[in-house]
C-alpha cells in the first residue's frame, strides 16, 4: 500500500482538485493581504513620499530664502560701505575746511598782532621824536638863555631891548 500511495501522489500533476482550492486560498489570502496589509502599506509609503516631498519643498524654498537674504545682505553691505565712504569723504572735506578756516584766521590774527605792532611803534616813534624836538627845543632855548643872559650882562643898550620885548609880551 505503500507504494500505491507513492504512485499516486506525484508533485508534477497536481489533482484538479487540489489546484482549485490552493488557487482558492491563495486569492483569499492575497485578498486579505491586500486589505489588511497593502493598502496600510501603500498609505504609508505615499505618506513617506509626501513628507520627503514636503522635505524638498520646504528645503528648496529654505534655499531660496537664504539666496534672497544673502542678496539683501550684499546689497546692505554695498550700501554700508557707500556710507561709510561718503562719511569718511565728508569727514575729509570738513577737516580741511577747519585747517583752511584755522589757517586763515591765524593769518588774520598775525596780521592784526604785527598792524597792532607796527601802530605801537610808530606811535612810540612818535612820542620819543616829539620828546626828542621838546628836550631840543628846552636845550634850545637853555642854551639860548645861557648866551643871551652872559652877552645881556653889560650891555645896556641890549637890556633896554629886552625890557620892551617883556613889555610886548605882558601887552599881548
Amino acid at each position: 500500500m505503500n507504494m500505491i500511495l507513492l504512485a499516486d501522489f506525484s508533485v508534477i500533476r497536481p489533482e484538479p482538485g487540489m489546484l482549485v482550492w490552493t488557487t482558492l486560498i491563495f486569492l483569499l489570502f492575497w485578498f486579505i493581504l491586500g486589505k489588511l496589509a497593502f493598502k496600510p502599506i501603500g498609505a504609508a509609503l505615499k505618506s513617506r513620499e509626501n513628507s520627503i516631498q514636503d522635505a524638498l519643498d520646504e528645503a528648496k524654498k529654505a534655499r531660496e530664502e537664504m539666496e534672497q537674504l544673502k542678496a539683501e545682505n550684499d546689497k546692505i553691505l554695498t550700501e554700508a560701505r557707500e556710507e561709510r565712504s561718503k562719511m569718511l569723504k565728508e569727514a575729509k572735506e570738513t577737516k580741511d575746511a577747519i585747517i583752511a578756516e584755522a589757517r586763515t584766521k591765524a593769518k588774520e590774527d598775525a596780521q592784526k598782532i604785527v598792524s597792532s605792532a607796527m601802530n605801537e611803534i610808530e606811535n612810540q616813534k612818535k612820542a620819543a621824536l616829539t620828546e626828542v624836538k621838546n628836550m631840543a627845543g628846552m636845550m634850545a632855548i637853555e642854551i639860548a638863555e645861557k648866551v643871551i643872559k652872559k652877552e645881556l650882562k653889560g650891555n645896556t643898550e641890549q637890556e633896554a631891548y629886552v625890557n620892551t620885548l617883556v613889555k610886548d609880551i605882558k601887552l599881548n
